[in-house]
């Protein structure tokens, strides 16, 4: 996964009123490393309120399904400490995904393996600083 995450794409003070502006952010974070083009935000957009991208564990990893706006594989890792209500359950870590062709099975299926380790995603969850986000993840 390292080459698909980097430091300046992990922000763990982020704040967010409802799970559509904590997608909105990830798109955006997104946007701002050079992995997607701007309407790729909506996309992601469109696919939360088509089916919720939450996991479990407190975690959420929100993607677009409009491939022509990737233009590079790239993750963000995104927590809002306060946490939000994501349908009824408490996320405090949004991964966001860009992926072109089927690159994102192959990120969801690494991310998986991670997250649904208890207590890996409790590392993520609690972690203190980037360093310690991009040790997990990379």
């Amino acid at each position: 996964m390292r080459e698909v995450l980097e430091a300046r794409a992990v922000h763990l003070h982020e704040k967010a009123a409802t799970r559509e502006e904590a997608v909105a952010r990830c798109g955006e974070v997104l946007v701002e490393t050079g992995a997607v083009a701007p309407p790729y935000v909506e996309a992601m957009l469109e696919r939360e309120r088509s089916i919720s991208t939450y996991v479990g564990e407190g975690v959420a990893i929100p993607h677009g399904m409009s491939k022509e706006h990737v233009l590079r594989d790239a993750i963000c890792v995104l927590r809002f400490p306060a946490g939000i209500d994501w349908d009824g359950e408490p996320v405090t870590l949004c991964i966001g995904i860009a992926a072109k062709g089927d690159g994102h099975v192959a990120l969801l299926a690494e991310l998986a393996e991670i997250l649904l380790d208890p207590d890996r995603a409790r590392t993520l969850r609690e972690a203190p600083d980037v360093d310690a986000v991009m040790k997990e993840l990379t």
